[in-house]
């Protein structure tokens, strides 16, 4: 049986990282928490006279640094004046120099959200008239690249590491005190206080970058890394630290002076090491809940008290599975049954707690049932709730185990008596020849030796140990993806977020609309496509300026679910007036920008309710079209 632990760890470690290489790669860059609403100027609009600022609208407050808003003419030329500023609330600006002349302007913008993470978009619009431009959005991306992924890889560590931590010291603690002394636990928990700690000055370092520029070479920036240390995630990151230094006290307690302590004394300390461990493990859950999702939005004072609790359930139900498996695995004592049946009792608890707070972040997160299926958050979320179905499901298994489990007694016979005169005569003689002593020594460990082989055989010739140990190794394996897509799932805009930006942005176009076509007749018509292929939907705008019979302008603009410009190969427009039988008119306009294409002088022959048919290619294969009337002249 224990030439099988090898083959089947090794295996747990591929799974762990398989499923955070996956998922960390498909992430790509983090998800704009905080999404854009609105512009002024907005987006592909044509102005007559350039503006004297530019301001943006998000969804909520961002943290601003001096390039986080930048105006660029048509050659790349930066004609923004002085520091960012905030105008009201959560809408920020940048002056602009005077005397612009005519042509089309590109907006960029990279800001920190209000729960931590960068936020990158880009948009354009038109002084006079449109124009060429020599500017590239395709690039403008926040937390992506070599420092993304190494960012992302830290997250998912530092909760890898909180979780065997906190978890391990419970089980100990909580359900097999006799474990202090075993070795095997011993390193899983001061490993698990080692990745938290190695994890989070790596974030610490890499946090300046990640949310700036992306580059490697600024994560030893110290000028950087002080600016990181003045804002609200830097802080929570310096307080991790501190109350690890607290935990590595805690630590040096419970696996030093309390396994050697009598019966009354350690009851006195059990007590004291709960409640400073809980102190301890509830300040290390706050340092992601006063700095993430739960810190900003819909109800936060109550959202981050809810989000401790759910982080410690997690640990103490995933963290003391992982003990029980080093106990089951690695151990030579074996674990008793009233041991694993307390744990088994505490795991209850803590999935109680984990699905109680989870629905409430759910709801919060989400906000409505569409969400689940129409945002990325959701569609995470689906899967995480699969996962802890599928865990709580493989931990029934492991409860009936449990249930019929028996503590194994191992009988000496009569080897300890016959040890013990071995050891005796082999010590007398010792006094006069010490070779006889070192005989007596080998002697003893070569017994010790025989002793724990026997009682490994004898532990896991039990059937129900045996498993227990394969449902709990299970258990493990699933408990490892759960861990990555929630990594992923903190990196994620919620879906409350991102639907509010959709409804707000609908009606900032709506408004846009129908201003314009009060004043100058512009028409403006937005159509969601979906080509069928990978990453195949989307929305396409298009505007006619204005409007009219003859010479019109005409801009497209192709954007992602999420408002971020779609960089596609291919866009085609069509005009058909059936009722008139006039055309299908083809327009093939020029790509201007990442998701932005236009065509000028575009004639409008007759008014009517004229059909625009736009073809909207995103590989070599996938392409669809989609329509919409719109009254013209």
């Amino acid at each position: 049986m224990t030439q099988t632990i090898a083959p089947r760890v090794r295996t747990l470690v591929l799974l762990l990282l398989a499923a955070c290489g996956l998922l960390l790669t498909t992430a790509g860059p983090a998800s704009a928490h905080a999404a854009l609403t609105g512009s002024d100027p907005q987006q592909g609009v044509v102005v007559d006279k350039a503006p004297d600022q530019v301001s943006l609208t998000f969804s909520e407050k961002v943290a601003l640094s001096n390039d986080s808003l930048r105006v660029l003419d048509p050659k790349g030329k930066a004609v923004q004046e002085g520091k960012p500023f905030e105008v009201d609330g959560t809408t920020y600006g940048v002056k602009l120099h005077s005397g612009l002349p005519d042509g089309t302007y590109t907006v960029t913008y990279q800001v920190v959200s209000a729960d931590s993470h960068p936020v990158a978009g880009a948009y354009t619009f038109s002084v006079g008239a449109p124009s060429t431009t020599s500017v590239s959005v395709s690039g403008e991306t926040a937390g992506g690249g070599v420092v993304g992924w190494l960012y992302g890889f830290g997250r998912y560590m530092s909760y890898a590491g909180f979780i065997v931590l906190v978890g391990g010291a419970a089980f100990v603690l909580g359900c097999w005190q006799r474990g202090a002394g075993v070795k095997p636990m011993q390193r899983l928990v001061v490993g698990g206080w080692l990745t938290l700690t190695s994890a989070t000055l790596l974030l610490l370092l890499l946090r300046g970058s990640y949310t700036g520029s992306g580059k490697v070479g600024d994560v030893f920036d110290l000028d950087l890394l002080g600016n990181v240390l003045q804002t609200k995630a830097g802080a929570a990151l310096v307080s991790r630290l501190l109350l690890l230094a607290a935990a590595a006290l805690f630590i040096s307690v419970l696996f030093g002076a309390y396994d050697k302590r009598e019966d009354e004394e350690k009851r006195d300390l059990t007590f004291g090491l709960a409640i400073g461990g809980t102190v301890v493990a509830a300040g290390l859950a706050a340092s992601w809940a006063m700095a993430e999702h739960a810190s900003v939005g819909l109800q936060a004072g109550i959202a981050m008290p809810v989000d401790v609790v759910h982080l410690l359930a997690v640990a103490t139900w995933l963290g003391g599975l992982t003990a029980l498996l080093v106990a089951l695995y690695r151990s030579d004592a074996p674990i008793e049954s009233a041991a694993v049946r307390r744990f088994s009792q505490v795991a209850f608890g803590s999935v109680v707690a984990l699905v109680a707070t989870g629905v409430y972040q759910s709801w919060r997160q989400l906000g409505s049932w569409s969400a689940f299926t129409e945002t990325r958050y959701g569609q995470l979320l689906l899967v995480k709730i699969g996962l802890v179905a599928l865990l709580v499901g493989v931990a029934f298994v492991s409860r009936r185990w449990t249930a019929q489990l028996a503590d194994t007694v191992v009988r000496q016979n009569k080897r300890a008596p016959q040890k013990e005169r071995v050891a005796a005569s082999a010590s007398g003689s010792g006094k006069s020849k010490g070779a006889g002593s070192k005989r007596a020594a080998q002697l003893a460990r070569q017994q010790a030796a025989m002793d724990t082989a026997r009682q490994k055989r004898t532990r896991d010739a039990d059937p129900n140990r045996f498993g227990l140990r394969r449902s709990v190794l299970a258990e493990a394996g699933v408990a490892v993806v759960l861990l990555a897509v929630t990594t992923v799932l903190t990196q994620t805009e919620p879906g409350r977020t991102e639907e509010d930006a959709k409804a707000a942005k609908a009606a900032s176009s709506s408004s846009s609309s129908s201003s314009a076509s009060a004043g100058s007749g512009a028409v403006t018509l937005d159509m969601s496509f979906d080509t069928g292929g990978t990453d195949g939907k989307g929305v396409v705008t298009v505007d006619f300026d204005p409007a009219r019979v003859g010479g019109n302008e005409m801009h497209v603009y192709v954007q992602r679910s999420n408002g971020r410009a779609f960089d596609i190969p291919e866009v085609k427009v069509a005009l058909t007036l059936e009722a008139k039988k006039i055309g299908p008119l083809a327009i093939t306009p020029d790509r201007i920008a990442t998701g932005h294409w236009s065509a000028s002088n575009v004639q409008i022959p007759m008014a009517g309710d004229w059909k625009v048919a736009v073809t909207v290619r995103t590989s070599d294969i996938d392409q669809t079209t989609v329509s919409k009337n719109a009254q013209i002249g």
